[in-house]
């Protein structure tokens, strides 16, 4: 997988988490996967369409996107419900869109589906044989932050 397709997300979510949470997130480890797999409880998901296509993954505990869904609605979330499914795939919307503009502007010209939130544990999601790219991020005292990454450049068409 290129970096030129990865580093966008990763820059995209370190600078809109820090914005969204008043706090830098701290990088953890990256691993590679040969396709894409999430063990977390709540993931947002992502298609990417165009020059560059595979899909995105957005994922945390339950008790992570409550916390997250706190700071961004301005008031306490106790359980992951609807309001809090909102804010959270609004946070995703606003990394994949500052990555989608990334890309773009590297001559990438791509898209990105809407949202899809999954959840529950161990979700297999295998539309495509693409390796993925799980960077891992701690979001202070509010939890553990999974962004997945399973993009290529979309094979040419045969003649």
């Amino acid at each position: 997988m290129k970096t030129e397709y990865v580093n966008p997300f990763i820059s995209a979510a370190t600078s809109v988490i820090e914005m969204v949470i008043s706090e830098p997130p701290q990088r953890g480890s990256m691993t590679a996967r040969p396709q894409v797999f999430t063990s977390q409880q709540i993931n947002v998901v992502y298609g990417v369409t165009g020059p560059v296509q595979g899909q995105v993954i957005f994922g945390m505990s339950v008790q992570t996107a409550t916390n997250i869904a706190s700071r961004m609605v301005g008031n306490p979330i106790f359980s992951f419900d609807a309001l809090a499914a909102s804010a959270i795939a609004e946070l995703g919307n606003m990394i994949s869109g500052n990555a989608m503009t990334s890309l773009s502007n590297a001559g990438f010209d791509s898209d990105i589906t809407p949202p899809t939130i999954i959840r529950g544990s161990n979700v297999k999601i295998s539309t495509m044989d693409i390796p993925a790219l799980v960077i891992g991020f701690t979001l202070g005292s509010l939890g553990e932050f999974e962004l997945t990454v399973s993009v290529r450049e979309r094979p040419a068409r045969a003649a």
